[in-house]
């Protein structure tokens, strides 16, 4: 396979620009596709989501990592936007991956259409993948790495709290930035529940999906992904328990190289979305 050609494109967002990736080995030749989801205060450039996209890329995929409008970083992942960071719904968030996925499909990535579309999506934007797929038929096959199972991640109290002071801050514990927090991020997510109920859109898949988890996952427990496993019907649905892996299968931002890990969830991701993407 050839060596993968990497651009740089943006969308208008919900907050601003969608910063989109593209790496494939053909820009004529039509190929699956596959759109890859950062997690919260994650980005297009985080940690193994670049290396994942290489290699789709080597396989056959045109590989699209995206970060929201909302998500707060610039070209550099920086997190230079705070403000976008603090309007994040959860609406705004699927907005974006509309038009993201609407641009591919139309061949405005500097790619062909795609002869199929997969998605893959980190922790909370797992979550979103699994919200996403539902909505969009286009989408063929779900791929799911240490995935929320809800996207309530706060106590009634805090919550509260939360109403009160209108809006609060968060530590990014990679850079140490106090991120804001706006409560409209609260008021969307109780004013479309449905939408964004992550469970039911599990349950309702009826596409190829792997879910795939860290046995050891510090930050999303490893029981919302036994949760999540237990709801699926389809026949084609498949599980990756990595034993003694923590939230980010081993790897660190910035990239510093695969890992055992690392190369057990990019090999099983890539296995499963060439068996179902054509």
């Amino acid at each position: 396979m050839a060596t993968p050609l990497l651009t740089h494109h943006a969308l208008p967002g919900a907050l601003g620009p969608i910063l989109v990736d593209v790496r494939a080995a053909s820009r004529t030749a039509r190929q699956p596709a596959v759109l890859i989801m950062h997690g919260f205060k994650g980005f297009k450039d985080y940690a193994f989501l670049p290396p994942m996209a290489d290699r789709l890329a080597r396989a056959g995929f045109t590989a699209v990592n995206i970060s929201v409008s909302g998500s707060g970083v610039d070209e550099h992942g920086d997190f230079a936007f705070p403000e976008r960071f603090a309007r994040n719904t959860y609406t705004r968030e699927l907005g974006d991956i509309a038009i993201a996925v609407q641009a591919l499909l139309a061949g405005e990535l500097g790619t062909v259409p795609p002869t199929s579309l997969g998605i893959i999506g980190h922790s909370r934007g797992g979550g979103v993948a699994l919200c996403v797929a539902r909505e969009t038929p286009a989408i063929g096959a779900v791929v799911t790495w240490a995935a929320i199972s809800t996207i309530r991640r706060y106590t009634d109290a805090e919550v509260e709290l939360w109403r009160k002071l209108g809006r609060i801050e968060m530590e990014n514990a990679r850079t140490h930035q106090m991120l804001p927090m706006d409560y409209e991020i609260v008021e969307d997510a109780l004013a479309h529940e449905h939408r964004f109920d992550i469970r039911a859109a599990a349950a309702a898949l009826d596409r190829p999906w792997l879910l795939t988890h860290g046995t050891e996952d510090e930050t999303v427990p490893l029981a919302e992904a036994r949760e999540l496993a237990a709801l699926s019907t389809d026949p084609r649905f498949e599980s990756l328990f990595v034993e003694g892996s923590g939230h980010t299968f081993g790897a660190r931002h910035p990239w510093a190289g695969p890992t055992a890990k690392t190369e057990q969830l990019f090999g099983a991701t890539v296995k499963f979305l060439a068996r179902y993407l054509r």
